[in-house]
């Protein structure tokens, strides 16, 4: 109940406020190749720490000497100077156990007792939070935040019960989740146009499998083999002893294996069937598409000293008439619209209305392109395609006349992506 809410001040409910470094004691000359991340304004856009970007490094000697800008899970990191009144906490189960926040940026350790980091951090993106936070801050030169630690502890915030803040917490990172999610669906349905406008229109795929129909060339690999009683079971290979090793696979998948099994699981992209570890021959592949006949590898830091019998894997996989995809791990949990446009460059999308298999979808696309090039001032394109100059066929910058009292139709150039 709202009437059960306390006004409390931020000093009542935090065990630490404290600083980031003096500017002198992170300087280029003192980044690393691997080390402790060095927070940055990038990383604190949303309430959530935002791992997407990159981090520099300094030493663990170096942040041992910076103690007190050591931040961990569950402290809550503003912005002091610069793009002030971020804030944003550091998750249950980042990406590093411990960080060093910049120059520009203080934190607040919670008393959990009293009160959650989440909580604070979606209290501080609030417009009364905002207005609070900004309320001793100057935009004269560099915006900043004047005596940002003794200020931030002397801001008073709406405190609810434990109870009620995680309630609040939930359904606001559920709404989180959501969104993120959107953005990185709409990152890989432009990754897939990019992708299939490369194949189209710069590689020109679809005129080279004409060209090779043309010629009589010979049609993909056979379908797999038929396993006993006639059913094609995994793919027609009948497993040999290999079961519960795979099940076990299955229970015990990596952070990287969760994502992607989440994103296609269900036929949720593309309409493509996709399987987890896998039985091919004596080997299990980590997931398995029968209708790309593709197997995606998903590689952590073993397979560093596994090359050899990769590779040999591989050979016989692609032997087989499959096509091997291998991604780190770290591409999976940090750019997967990469790799989800690298498989759907696999394939043309389908046709409204219609599945995402069958080789007969590819053909109706292809249909579309003639079977042979020609020679053009710009190399070799389609056979019945043109070269033409840009203003021969667009009009660029239109003159279109405009009656007094009829506003102008303009495009600012920040709208478009």
């Amino acid at each position: 109940m709202k009437g059960e809410w306390k006004t409390v001040r931020i000093e009542d409910v935090a065990e630490k406020v404290a600083c980031g470094p003096f500017g002198s004691s992170i300087k280029v000359s003192t980044f690393v190749p691997d080390g402790i991340p060095i927070i940055s304004g990038e990383h604190l856009r949303g309430t959530r720490l935002n791992e997407t970007s990159g981090y520099n490094y300094i030493s663990a000697e170096h942040a041992e000497r910076l103690k007190n800008a050591n931040v961990f899970p569950g402290d809550v990191i503003f912005t002091h100077a610069g793009n002030i009144g971020q804030a944003a906490y550091v998750p249950r189960h980042p990406k590093f156990s411990r960080y060093i926040i910049s120059q520009r940026q203080f934190f607040m350790r919670c008393n959990r007792r009293h009160v959650i980091p989440e909580y604070v951090a979606y209290f501080f993106a609030s417009p009364l939070g905002r207005h609070r936070l900004l309320a001793n801050s100057s935009s004269v030169g560099v915006p900043s935040i004047a005596q940002p630690v003794s200020y931030l502890r002397s801001i008073e915030i709406p405190l609810p019960p434990l109870p009620e803040q995680r309630a609040i917490a939930h359904i606001l990172g559920t709404l989180d989740d959501k969104i993120e999610m959107n953005r990185r669906t709409n990152e890989t349905l432009e990754a897939m146009a990019r992708a299939v406008f490369k194949s189209w229109f710069i590689d020109f795929d679809p005129v080279r499998r004409n060209a090779a129909r043309a010629r009589n060339q010979p049609s993909p690999p056979a379908p797999l083999p038929v396993g006993e009683g006639g059913l094609h079971y995994r793919a027609g290979y009948d497993f040999a002893g290999l079961a519960e090793v795979a099940r076990g696979l299955r229970k015990r998948q990596t952070p990287a294996e969760d994502i992607f099994w989440a994103m296609v699981r269900d036929r949720q992209f593309l309409g493509l069937k996709f399987r987890r570890q896998h039985q091919l021959g004596d080997y299990i592949a980590d997931f398995f598409c029968h209708d790309l006949r593709l197997i995606v590898e998903l590689d952590g830091g073993v397979h560093m000293t596994k090359e050899a019998k990769d590779h040999k894997r591989d050979a016989w996989m692609r032997n087989q008439g499959y096509t091997v995809l291998r991604f780190q791990n770290e591409q999976i949990i940090d750019d997967p619209a990469s790799v989800l446009a690298a498989i759907a460059a696999l394939r043309p999308p389908s046709p409204a209305g219609r599945g995402a298999g069958g080789d007969g979808v590819v053909e109706e696309f292809d249909h579309l392109f003639p079977d042979s090039f020609v020679d053009s001032e710009l190399g070799k394109i389609p056979k019945g395609w043109r070269v033409a100059a840009l203003p021969s066929v667009v009009q660029v910058n239109p003159r279109v006349p405009l009656k007094q009292g009829v506003i102008a139709p303009y495009l600012d150039m920040k709208n478009m992506p």
